[in-house]
């Protein structure tokens, strides 16, 4: 997902949907903002700022490379969700191109999503469903 899409999905954990789907998710980029989301609807939620920097570096940048950005949100959101959930722990600046790009980058996912379900089932030798425009 990350190679292909550039950003990962996290499913949330501390849903109390009771219906079998989950209440939420979040979508995890390299130095930005880790986006929440309702995965029934694409409604944004949220965003959380959270920056690791790289202090082991004695010249250079002090970011850490992007995949080990990346590695480190999912690992800080998966290890201890309740911390960043509900509520964000630092506040970010506004950035008006958010919001028009994590929708797009939502539409990316469920494209990508449906080419995985159509690979996995010619690989299974499963007819695929009809395709929705």
């Amino acid at each position: 997902m990350y190679r292909e899409l550039g950003f990962i999905r996290v499913w949330g954990s501390q849903s109390s949907a009771r219906n079998g789907g989950v209440e939420y998710a979040y979508l995890i980029y390299p130095h930005r903002p880790v986006i929440a989301y309702a995965p029934q609807t694409g409604r944004l939620l949220g965003e959380y700022c959270v920056e690791f920097p790289d202090d082991t570096r004695p010249y250079g940048t002090a970011r850490l490379p992007d995949s080990d950005d990346v590695l480190a949100k999912w690992m800080a959101l998966t290890g201890d969700e309740g911390r960043y959930w509900p509520a964000p722990i630092f506040t970010c600046q506004a950035d008006r191109s958010t919001p028009h790009r994590s929708t797009r980058d939502l539409w990316r996912l469920s494209r990508w999503e449906q080419a995985r379900m159509r690979d996995v089932a010619s690989t299974l030798g499963v007819a695929p469903a009809p395709r929705r425009s």
